[in-house]
């Protein structure tokens, strides 16, 4: 078989590993072969949970703009959230969901003006 001549090439590649995995347990932390093998697991759920975060927040702004419907109580009749919404896009007031989860929140007599607008 033939010689191969890796030594620096192959304790690079293995610090790297190491380095990266810093922190994890048991031989996660300590064995190239295990840490690698988690390294790739972790790797995995890092780019499947970046893309469900976005959903993740979308249904927080959700639960909060619907709070915030039930608590703004303008008129005996109570609007739910997917009724606000499709009035909003009735008549084209283009806040997205994020901005209005945060009024509803932080700057409830703002929320409440855009809700009677809404209803108006």
């Amino acid at each position: 078989m033939a010689r191969v001549k890796k030594a620096v090439n192959a304790l690079k590649t293995r610090r790297n590993i190491l380095r990266q995995a810093k922190g994890y347990r048991f031989a996660r932390s300590k064995k190239e072969r295990a840490a690698y093998e988690a390294l790739a697991h972790a790797g995995a759920h890092a780019f499947r949970d970046r893309r469900d975060k976005k959903g993740t927040f979308r249904r927080l702004w959700n639960i909060k703009i619907n709070a915030g419907l039930s608590s703004t109580a303008l008129e005996t009749k109570q609007i739910s959230y997917s009724q606000f919404i499709g009035i909003l896009k009735k008549k084209n007031i283009a806040v997205d969901r994020k901005i209005l989860a945060d009024l509803a929140e932080n700057h409830q007599p703002t929320f409440s003006r855009i809700v009677a607008t809404a209803k108006a």
